[in-house]
């Protein structure tokens, strides 16, 4: 027989499940004070975009969004401290997806991308610009690719890196067009566009941004294709690699916000509401198309996949292509 509970006894229980309810909204609440860890030095694009992000933030949240640079090796360093923060919301990242997806299989993670990070929202799309240097009369794709069928190897394509995402593109393309074309790798990108400007190669293939607009506008820098989901409203008349029948390398460096796993799944799902809302500001898309990036946003499982996807696509590429590390 079931007892009944006397009006005294359900209204103290009543209380106490409220107030529980209450320690538990205030356990997920929002810190007053949030790190945001860029992981690149300040100065850059990337730094701009998260500290424009990051004042938009705090301005939505109510909440201080303190940025700190943790910059070195390819991002991994500051995606490390995410990594090893508390989960308490109180630690976000800014970086590319190519710590989580493609540094692991070059032997260059100190933590489980898959396991130790919790994706948070995707910010925007850095297209990567296919140019042609001085070296070359190349003026398109079309004659890029008929110039490297008649002259296996006499092309060089030079990329910020060994195994960075310009290396990934050339080695999708390389495969699909079966051309021979040579890579040549750079520690970097000021050095790789200074001897851009002096046509010491062909091709240069490089995140758009105004560091490059100047020399495409004076001709030094030929653009002959985009890496992005679509045409540049910069360059309209320049098509995606998607467009010229290479969808594979149609590459673009996406950056977003992370954080550290088991990040209670409210107060994900309350930064992804604020950084979709940001990134629904007039302000904030200025600043991003300003600089040739495409705003991204979504839902965080949508980011999740993506990066789950990437990570195995790039598994297979670097098997494949025999890519080793620096």
């Amino acid at each position: 027989m079931t007892r009944k509970l006397s009006p005294r006894v359900r209204g103290w229980l009543l209380g106490l499940a409220c107030s529980l309810a209450v320690a538990a909204v205030h356990a997920q609440a929002v810190p007053k004070t949030i790190r945001m860890v860029v992981a690149y030095p300040a100065g850059g694009v990337s730094d701009v975009v998260a500290r424009a992000l990051a004042e938009r933030l705090a301005a939505q949240l109510g909440s201080a969004v303190v940025v700190e640079n943790k910059a070195g090796a390819s991002g991994t360093i500051g995606m490390d401290a995410v990594a090893k923060a508390a989960p308490d919301g109180a630690t976000l990242g800014f970086a590319a997806i190519s710590p989580l997806v493609l540094n692991p299989h070059l032997g260059k993670s100190p933590f489980d991308p898959l396991k130790d990070i919790a994706p948070v929202a995707s910010v925007m799309y850095s297209p990567v610009l296919l140019l042609a240097t001085e070296a070359t009369g190349t003026r398109d794709f079309r004659t890029l690719m008929e110039d490297a069928r008649a002259r296996p190897g006499a092309v060089r394509w030079a990329t910020s890196g060994q195994a960075s995402l310009g290396h990934i593109l050339l080695e999708q393309l390389r495969s699909a067009a079966r051309v021979d074309i040579t890579h040549v790798p750079y520690k970097g990108g000021a050095q790789q566009m200074n001897d851009a400007l002096g046509a010491q190669f062909e091709i240069l293939s490089i995140n758009a941004g105004p560091a490059v607009a100047p020399h495409i506008r004076s001709g030094k820098l030929r653009p002959l294709a985009v890496g992005a989901p679509d045409r540049l409203q910069s360059l309209p008349k320049v098509p995606t690699l998607a467009e010229l029948g290479f969808p594979a390398a149609n590459l673009s460096s996406v950056f977003g916000v992370f954080a550290p796993a088991r990040t209670s799944a409210i107060l994900i799902a309350k930064y992804n509401a604020e950084i979709n809302k940001a990134l629904d500001s007039p302000e904030l898309r200025a600043r991003l198309i300003a600089t040739d990036n495409v705003p991204a946003g979504g839902g965080a499982e949508a980011f999740a996949d993506e990066i789950a996807e990437e990570y195995e696509s790039n598994a297979r590429i670097v098997k494949a292509a025999g890519i080793k590390g620096d």
